[in-house]
């Protein structure tokens, strides 16, 4: 399937460790033609961390994309009937993100946009990248994977020695995982070795 005029909705979260995974793929989308919506947590457009400024991070979004960010709830709002997306993407998803996400919580701008996404009844596709897939947080990927119209990008432990309960997607299939996503099927496998 081709993406060209496919309305995207791409939501950041805060793993900032995952930025530069991320902005390529971005890129990709806008590449292949989609129109790229970028929505933006409150964590991602206020911290600063060793993985760079949170003004750089949002400016670098902003040329990527050739957009203003979705910055607040009531922006993120009329993706709903107003506005609606094809897609939404949500990479980096965090764990606490993800929790919120699976217990119906909309307490930024990202969550909103998958919310209304889903009222739509179209597709919402996660990477995740979380320190707790595995720990306290399996619960919510386990209800997310079983939820209607939510699909993922495929993940696996990132560092089962240091860090056992991690998990993140594989950034690089994240077009192709859309492009499934777009057909309501999930891109498979999801669960995948990382080394």
């Amino acid at each position: 399937m081709s993406l060209k005029g496919k309305r995207i909705g791409f939501g950041l979260t805060g793993s900032h460790c995952t930025y530069e995974a991320v902005f390529p793929q971005i890129e990709k989308l806008v590449e292949q033609g989609a129109d790229v919506v970028p929505v933006v947590s409150y964590t991602v457009q206020n911290t600063d961390t060793k993985f760079g400024k949170a003004k750089d991070h949002l400016q670098r979004i902003r040329e990527i994309t050739g957009k203003d960010l979705i910055t607040a709830i009531p922006e993120a709002e009329p993706l709903g009937p107003a506005a609606p997306l094809d897609c939404m993407v949500i990479a980096p998803l965090t764990g606490n993100s993800m929790s919120k996400l699976a217990n119906g919580l909309t307490d930024n701008p990202v969550l909103m946009a998958a919310k209304a996404t889903i009222r739509n009844g179209n597709p919402v596709v996660l990477g995740i990248s979380t320190n707790d897939a595995l720990g306290l947080n399996g619960v919510n990927l386990m209800r997310l994977m079983a939820t209607k119209l939510i699909y993922f990008i495929p993940y696996g432990q990132d560092d089962y020695i240091k860090k056992p309960n991690s998990m993140v997607s594989d950034m690089e299939l994240l077009s192709d995982s859309v492009e499934e996503a777009l057909e309501f099927k999930q891109i498979q496998p999801v669960i995948i070795e990382r080394m």
